[in-house]
């Protein structure tokens, strides 16, 4: 189990994101418009610097919805693989089944 101060941090940062995100996507595409004044484009990167450092999606981690771990992650199942060992083995995910021989 992931301490829990982490997987907040997590949270904390997709709110972040998610409030963020249309703000910082029309400065970006002001900053990489080569037919604007370099002036306006320098003011556009001023800004999407003062912007939060969390608020930028690439510093989101993937991390298992269950028990918070960062690592062994299936982004299709949204869980890590000790996760979903316990899940098949308890037979929750449907068509999955441990195997053994």
């Amino acid at each position: 189990m992931a301490k829990a101060a982490m997987i907040q941090r997590e949270i904390k940062r997709a709110k972040l994101v998610e409030k963020y995100a249309t703000k910082r996507a029309a400065l970006k595409e002001i900053a990489c418009n080569l037919d604007l004044p370099m002036e306006e484009r320098f003011k556009a990167r001023l800004k999407l610097a003062k912007l939060p450092r969390n608020s930028s999606a690439v510093r989101m981690h993937n991390r298992c919805q269950i028990t918070g771990r960062p690592h062994g992650y299936y982004r299709k199942l949204k869980v890590s693989r000790i996760a979903l060992r316990d899940l098949a083995s308890f037979g929750q995910i449907p068509g999955m089944v441990k195997s053994s021989w």
